[in-house]
């Protein structure tokens, strides 16, 4: 019925003040008025555009109305997902009520045009949770037969959804079809768990869900959860096998949203629970799985995670559940995390999130086992416990390990300990129940702190001999019969169970860490618990990169990385002090997030913590310098010239032993490969083992400053024989043995040498200006880069602008101008991806852009803007590097040694190099270095006269005037990323 324009504003002022209390059923009232005021009185639904333009208006308002209230602390995370998931469900009855009676005309009023047909939400959805931009889930259920009434209908909702920019995900089946289709596929039967009815045929529903029911009774948990659990690990797989990676996926990643949806679906087919929150309802803590207090930290945890991922929505403005670097601020603020003491915000943030990852671990701990056995029974043939065992209060069940009745953790903690050490020593897994009870009672594991058993266990299960034929523990003192075979095949070790042997150390740190034992047994240790550094360098948390590295050196130890680190394999061979070894590798980041230097205070902590866990005065003593300098050799091997005997001197001045030498390499190389695979790489085993030699070497008394000449004459002797050997002429050998000052004769091998004068020679033969040589090293990972030209001003910094041009990284280099001023510079580079270029093409175009640039066809500067290089992912644009630069004139006796600090990005190089350049700096060598977005590049420089640079004041003009320039390149690629994102 038509209305005036006087009455459409009265029924609209009325509306308004209906939606300022935006209920559900206010929404429908609304709906309800408008559509049936915009109807003709010649048709039975207002036109099309028109019933669009009420339902999104609508949609827009409700959608404000839970943001405004989610955003104002009124409504929780999963509170405010339901909420959404209400309003959409009254959105979608009207619209499916608008689609039946436009296209069902001639249907009996009775029958409301809804008979063989229903509509269900499934998924996310049917569980009665939306976030604000997923997909919406629908299932358009028909009876037999009734497809060609139902098709249109469905048409209509879907077109009419797709107009609101809707997202939805639709299946069309008939009831067969639906069991059919869940018999064949684990997702579209998880899916169809979840269905509700919407609207429709509530007949036809209830046959569904009886026939169903049927189905999955008949089909059993055992295979659906079999399903569910490998569809998890391929999850973990593809989104992160750790909780603690510092952009965790806060949906799929281990420890989210995705884990307990899993558990609840394990739940759903065992339990029969219809809701997440019914793992958590007074059910299961009546049934002795959970208590009051762990049900009430698991609805915590819900509830964090789906406030999370709220924000994450809203924020991004699309359906992100990546907590990325540029996330993680806003979400922190907008959450009401600021500075504490000296961490800030955000890290207090992200320690709540991987702390709540791990209470979601717990709880899959807790739970999952038991729905496992009430599925599948009891294990058969399982192993039974032995009178000793039973003698020291444990016992077995299906296989694996737990108190036996009447022990108490509460009462006598020691047995937290000794459980685990009889689990390490039998190779048994630990029953959940015995899981459970760890992190029950965690918090007494305060009083083992000096408890002389609590801590000779502690350093076995960090570093003891896992042999099978080791003694069980020493109080008892009786000797035992030799554990139960662990075979893979055997029904204890069933994967339906997922109990297979635990075997190396992280194994039980990775237990002691997520009981919560490890903190309240080592205070210092709760303190890294979750706690992150927010920067792109490392992958993990402080704890997770920390028992990563206790694998790393396991596997280095085993034999099984032999290949990949073959130098720690040789180390660890014939290593005397193997138990100091582990305990520095676990306590070299102790100290992380304390502000100061974490090396020193961590020094300290060992030093107090070792004699407390029982470890001689000169294991103390020397875990205690291995933390303190566990820096040192990454350090001098990528940022300092190993070829200057001074760098040599001072490192075997503060090592002074084999080996400690030998430890400190070993922790070195575990700890850069535990913070992740992309930082080890060939080139930086070649700079550490390179160094190690040459340290090992002074240790051995053959390396003094005194026989710096010997050396000089003794790499001529050689050259001049290969050359010799080679059949060139005595004259042209004397002439390049001239060429080269002592120290080009010291940087490089006698190989090198040799090339270096056919290449000399051969240039000179043709009187060429300049000539490149590229030479791939792939067993190093790098690929070489030689130029021999006149040595003139800017030189290295337009060959770096170049190489920037072609998309390589250099990470080391080496500037010798030669008696005769021609320049011989060495440069090794890598692509992208931390490797050799090796391809022909990309060695041509190097070599091209080398020629091209220093002939002047190309303007180098030029080319980096036009190409661009302040683009940069928004998320690393995050991280906030503050340019630095540093002059040392105590690292070398002949060079001031530069070191500048700044955001890593193409063309940094050649900016640093031209303004040094414009100093009238010569450069003798560069060491390049990046953690994650931060650049680290150190220059051996002279002044114009090739002297070592001594006036204070000048050394601060120099470092004052690259500052400011740094500062003003960084500013000038922040407005061109601007610039490109605005764009």
């Amino acid at each position: 019925m038509p209305t005036s324009s006087a009455q459409a504003a009265a029924g609209q002022q009325t509306d308004m003040s209906v939606l300022a209390t935006l209920t559900p059923e206010a929404l429908a009232a609304c709906l309800t008025r408008e559509l049936r005021d915009a109807t003709p009185d010649d048709a039975v639904i207002p036109p099309r555009d028109e019933a669009v333009a009420i339902f999104r208006r609508h949609l827009g308002r409700y959608q404000a109305d839970v943001r405004k209230r989610f955003e104002q602390y009124e409504l929780k995370g999963a509170a405010a997902a339901k909420t959404l998931a209400t309003f959409a469900d009254v959105m979608l009855r009207a619209i499916v009520d608008l689609a039946v009676r436009a296209t069902t005309v001639d249907e009996p009023p009775a029958m409301g045009g809804r008979s063989g047909f229903a509509v269900a939400a499934t998924g996310g959805y049917g569980r009665g949770l939306l976030a604000p931009f997923s997909d919406i889930d629908l299932l358009f259920l028909i009876a037999q037969g009734a497809g060609e009434r139902a098709h249109p209908v469905v048409e209509y909702v879907l077109y009419f959804l797709w107009d609101l920019g809707v997202k939805v995900g639709h299946a069309t089946r008939t009831i067969d079809e639906c069991i059919a289709e869940a018999s064949k596929d684990t997702t579209v039967r998880t899916a169809l768990l979840d269905a509700r009815l919407l609207d429709g045929d509530t007949a036809l529903f209830a046959m569904f869900e009886a026939r169903y029911i049927l189905s999955c009774v008949e089909a059993g948990a055992a295979g659906f959860i079999h399903d569910k659990r490998r569809e998890r690990l391929e999850r973990h797989r593809k989104f992160g096998d750790s909780p603690y990676l510092v952009e965790p996926n806060i949906k799929e990643g281990r420890g989210g949203l995705r884990d307990l949806q899993t558990l609840y679906w394990m739940c759903r087919n065992t339990f029969g629970t219809r809701h997440v929150r019914d793992l958590l309802a007074p059910e299961f803590i009546w049934m002795g799985l959970l208590t009051e207090q762990e049900a009430a930290r698991a609805r915590r945890s819900w509830d964090f995670l789906w406030t999370v991922r709220l924000h994450l929505h809203y924020v991004a403005g699309r359906a992100e559940e990546r907590l990325t670097f540029d996330m993680q601020p806003v979400i922190g603020a907008r959450m009401g995390y600021t500075r504490h003491g000296r961490q800030n915000g955000v890290e207090r943030f992200m320690r709540h999130y991987f702390l709540t990852a791990r209470e979601v671990m717990r709880l899959t701990h807790v739970l999952e086992p038991a729905v496992l056995r009430q599925a599948q029974g009891p294990v058969a043939n399982a192993a039974k416990p032995d009178e000793a065992m039973r003698e020291a209060g444990f016992t077995l069940l299906d296989g694996q390990i737990l108190p036996d009745r009447g022990v108490s953790f509460d009462q006598d903690p020691i047995k937290m300990m000794q459980i685990l050490d009889w689990a390490r020593l039998r190779r048994r897994p630990l029953h959940p129940l015995a899981r459970h009870q760890l992190i029950r009672w965690e918090r007494r594991a305060i009083t083992l702190r000096d408890n002389p058993e609590a801590a000779r266990i502690f350093l076995d299960l960090l570093c003891g001999d896992t042999a099978e034929e080791e003694q069980r523990p020493r109080r008892r003192g009786a000797a035992l019969p030799p554990p139960a075979p662990t075979e893979e095949n055997s029904p204890v070790y069933s994967a339906a169970y997922g109990s297979h042997p635990p075997s190396g150390h992280s194994y039980w740190l990775h237990i002691l860490n997520e009981t919560g034992i490890f903190g309240r047994l080592i205070p210092d240790w709760a303190r890294i618990v979750g706690q992150m550094q927010f920067d792109t360098y490392h992958v993990f948390t402080v704890d997770e990169h920390t028992v990563e590295a206790i694998r790393i050196l396991d596997e280095v130890a085993a034999g099984r990385m032999a290949d990949e680190i073959p130098i720690a394999y040789e180390l660890i061979k014939g290593l005397h002090s193997r138990r100091a070894l582990y305990m520095a590798v676990l306590l070299h980041d102790v100290a992380k997030g304390r502000g100061g230097d974490h090396s020193e205070i961590g020094a300290e902590i060992a030093a107090e913590l070792c004699p407390r866990l029982g470890m001689s005065g000169e294991e103390t003593e020397t875990v205690s310098w291995l933390v303190l300098h566990h820096l040192l050799l990454s350090h001098t091997a990528f940022q300092r010239d190993i070829d200057d005997p001074k760098t040599i001197l001072d490192v075997a001045d503060i090592v002074q032993s084999p080996e400690r030498l030998r430890l400190l390499l070993l922790l070195t190389i575990v700890d850069m490969r535990a913070v992740s695979s992309r930082v080890w790489n060939a080139w930086k085993a070649t700079l550490l083992r390179e160094l190690y030699l040459r340290v090992a070497e002074v240790l051995a008394g053959g390396l003094s400053t005194t026989e710096r000449d010997v050396r000089v004459r003794h790499a001529k002797d050689v050259t001049a024989e290969i050359l010799g050997e080679e059949g060139v002429p005595q004259r042209d050998i004397e002439h390049f043995l001239g060429l080269g000052y002592a120290g080009y004769w010291l940087s490089f091998d006698y190989e090198t040498h040799s090339r270096h004068a056919r290449l000399i020679r051969d240039a000179d033969a043709r009187s060429a200006p300049l000539t490149v040589e590229v030479l791939p090293l792939p067993a190093r990972g790098v690929t070489e880069v030689t130029v021999y030209t006149v040595d003139v001003p800017g030189l290295f910094s337009k060959i770096a602008g170049a190489l920037a041009l072609a998309g390589a990284s250099i990470v080391d280099a080496r500037i010798h101008t030669m008696t005769h001023g021609m320049a011989l510079d060495t440069f090794w580079i890598q692509d992208t991806s931390g490797q050799a270029y090796e391809e022909t093409h990309r060695l041509a175009r190097l070599t091209s852009l080398i020629e091209q640039g220093l002939s002047g066809q190309l303007d180098i500067g030029a080319e980096i803007a036009r190409a661009g290089f302040g683009h940069m992912p928004l998320r690393m644009r995050a991280i906030h590097v503050p340019p630095r630069v540093v002059v040392d004139n105590g690292v070398s006796n002949t060079y001031t040694v530069i070191e500048v600090n700044g955001r890593d990005r193409p063309g940094l190089l050649h900016d640093v190099t031209a303004a040094m350049s414009r100093e009238n700096l010569q450069i003798a060598s560069a060491h390049i270095t990046t953690y994650g977005v931060r650049a680290v590049d150190v220059f051996y420089v002279k002044d114009l006269f090739g002297l070592k640079i001594t006036d204070k004041k000048r050394l601060e003009e120099i470092r004052e005037r690259l500052l400011a320039g740094l500062k003003e390149a960084e500013a000038e690629a922040s407005a061109c990323a601007n610039a490109r994102y605005s764009a």
